[in-house]
C-alpha cells in the first residue's frame, strides 16, 4: 500500500515537471534544472527531475544549448545543462 502510494507521488510529480518544462520551453526563453527547481515543488527522489528533463527530451519538446553553472546550493555549483524549446514543437 504505501509503495503503490510512493509511486502515484513519484508519477504525479513527473507529470507536473514535464509540463512545467514545456511551459518554461514555449516562455521562448533558454532555461535549466535551477529553473525547474524554482517553479516546482521539491521533488519526491533526487533522480526524479533528471527524468523529466529526458522525457521532455525524448517526446521532442527541448534541446540542449549550452552549459552552466548551477546556482542551486546543494548542487555546489555543478555543471547542468542549459535546454531551449525544439523548433518543431515551440
Amino acid at each position: 500500500m504505501i509503495a503503490a502510494v510512493l509511486e502515484d507521488s513519484h508519477e504525479s510529480w513527473l507529470e507536473d515537471a514535464v509540463a512545467t518544462i514545456i511551459g518554461l520551453a514555449r516562455a521562448g526563453q533558454q532555461f535549466d534544472a535551477d529553473d525547474l527547481h524554482r517553479e516546482m515543488r521539491p521533488a519526491p527522489s533526487p533522480k526524479l527531475p533528471g527524468i523529466a528533463f529526458s522525457m521532455a527530451r525524448k517526446s521532442g519538446h527541448i534541446t540542449t544549448v549550452g552549459y552552466r553553472q548551477s546556482s542551486t546550493k546543494s548542487r555546489k555549483n555543478g555543471v547542468i545543462r542549459v535546454w531551449t524549446a525544439t523548433k518543431e514543437k515551440s
